[in-house]
């Protein structure tokens, strides 16, 4: 949905999505590709909010296949995709293929059926973007290693912003809270080419294995699935995406927030600090400039672009506005993972808060001309 003055991308607007993955084959691979497929289509089938899937096979080149599948909504397709039983549900394909590539869309347009009961409808509008690609990792160091994780995250030179013609890393940025570390990435064009590139540049490579002693998940960057594993548990998608159109105030401050939800609470959790954020976005003197909320399981961080001061008004840069939503919160939220020592109670509370919520900027890097 998108309302001027601002600009909305979200996962949580009710419609049904279409997910396609484009699968490159090795050669000889096709019969244990289709075993693999048979195991893994009855395990999805019974994920809620999973409507059906096909499996194509290209008429010109047999190594190519097309796997696509329909969703009632977004949200419980990437409650799944971000989950250990997805990992280990696809994990029998990965000696079958060569290449995957994965998309994700809402459905705008449908000829015949009509709406189905209990399904979610179609997209209501076509959404307006500005451009850029937002992602994130979150992974935890080893306790006592803190200091010395944000001195090799903060020392590293930039790799070069230009990917190809299309592509263009735009902005990265890294926050760590505790012991947990968050990599934001800005992205013009193609996601996945420009976190190919990043992953080949030198600088980067070896921030990656400076930083391999003070994991708490093992990981061998030298062996494609340790990699491939690692970056899988640690991927986490943006969900929400709003922004105020106009030109860029001077006084602009990026910051993070951090909110561990309880136990099964994730969704729910940055599904209310979504809405929270399109209310706030239509109101022209709010704090907030931009705001990304990124979610897997129930880790929730929310990226935002802050004008001014926000400890001015930590109710608004928090995502909570009105007079029950910080109830709400606390009953979503996990404060004894953020090292709260008693439950959110009243809006007179969001600056204690925002004092444990508040993630350490180590640092920001913007490419020329972003």
């Amino acid at each position: 949905m998108t309302t001027s003055p601002y600009t909305s991308q979200s996962a949580f607007d009710g419609s049904r999505m279409r997910v396609t993955l484009l699968v490159d084959l090795h050669e000889g691979a096709q019969q244990e590709f289709l075993d693999a497929y048979e195991q893994m289509r009855d395990r999805v089938a019974s994920v809620p909010g999973h409507l059906g899937d096909q499996l194509c096979q290209s008429l010109e080149n047999p190594s190519q296949w097309l796997i696509t599948s329909e969703w009632a909504t977004a949200p419980p397709y990437l409650a799944w995709v971000n989950s250990d039983e997805h990992f280990e549900t696809v994990r029998p394909l990965t000696n079958c293929v060569r290449e995957l590539r994965s998309m994700r869309y809402g459905i705008v347009r449908e000829t015949g059926g009509g709406a189905r009961p209990g399904i979610g409808g179609l997209q209501a509008a076509a959404r307006v973007g500005d451009g850029v690609t937002r992602h994130a990792l979150t992974f935890t160091v080893k306790p006592g290693s803190e200091s010395k994780v944000a001195e090799i995250l903060a020392g590293y030179a930039p790799p070069q912003a230009r990917v190809d013609d299309a592509t263009r890393l735009r902005r990265t940025t890294l926050f760590m809270h505790g012991n947990r570390v968050v990599r934001t990435v800005e992205v013009e064009g193609d996601l996945m080419a420009a976190l190919r590139h990043v992953s080949r540049q030198p600088e980067v490579r070896a921030v990656e294995e400076a930083l391999n002693p003070h994991l708490e998940q093992h990981r061998d960057l030298s062996d494609p699935e340790s990699a491939k594993a690692f970056f899988a548990r640690a991927a986490m998608p943006a969900v929400h995406h709003v922004a105020r159109g106009g030109p860029e105030p001077d006084d602009i401050t990026r910051r993070a927030l951090y909110y561990p939800a309880r136990p099964g609470c994730g969704m729910a959790l940055a599904r209310l600090l979504s809405r929270q954020d399109e209310t706030a976005a239509a109101d022209p003197a709010g704090p907030v400039h931009r705001s990304t909320v990124f979610q897997r399981e129930d880790i929730v961080v929310r990226l935002i672009d802050v004008r001014g001061d926000p400890e001015t008004d930590p109710v608004l840069a928090l995502g909570i506005h009105g007079p029950r939503k910080p109830a709400v919160l606390a009953r979503l939220l996990d404060g004894a993972a953020l090292g709260m020592a008693g439950p959110l109670t009243g809006e007179r509370e969001a600056t204690r808060l925002l004092a444990h919520a508040d993630m350490s900027l180590i640092t920001d890097r913007r490419a020329a001309q972003s």
